[in-house]
């Protein structure tokens, strides 16, 4: 058996356990931003609910994207090449666009 059949047949799979520890970020910080934002009884003016939210996004978009580099190994066709470039740049764009509005609510809190 060569190297590409066994990466066909291993990357699809750590590739989905990365992509769910993504998943489980992402959870883990909507639960803590919304715990904040009770605690400070659903107070809309404080930034560090929405701060921790947007922390969480962005690291959870890095395991994605993670994920997203491990799939170009077992490319075989131009049109899977076209839809994962498309998903990397949709996601590398969603992470300046999230670490931006983190950097724009640090200087606002530091104000």
């Amino acid at each position: 058996m060569n190297l590409h059949a066994v990466l066909t047949q291993v990357i699809p799979t750590l590739a989905s356990l990365i992509e769910g520890i993504g998943v489980l970020i992402i959870l883990y910080g909507c639960i803590k931003s919304l715990y904040l934002f009770i605690l400070d009884r659903l107070n809309l003016s404080n930034n560090q609910p929405k701060l921790e939210l947007a922390k969480a996004l962005a690291y959870s978009l890095e395991f994605k994207l993670a994920a997203e580099i491990l799939k170009t190994v077992i490319i075989q066709t131009i049109d899977e090449f076209i839809v994962l470039s498309a998903i990397v740049i949709l996601r590398v764009v969603l992470t300046v666009v999230i670490h931006w509005e983190i950097k724009s609510t640090n200087s606002e809190i530091g104000e």
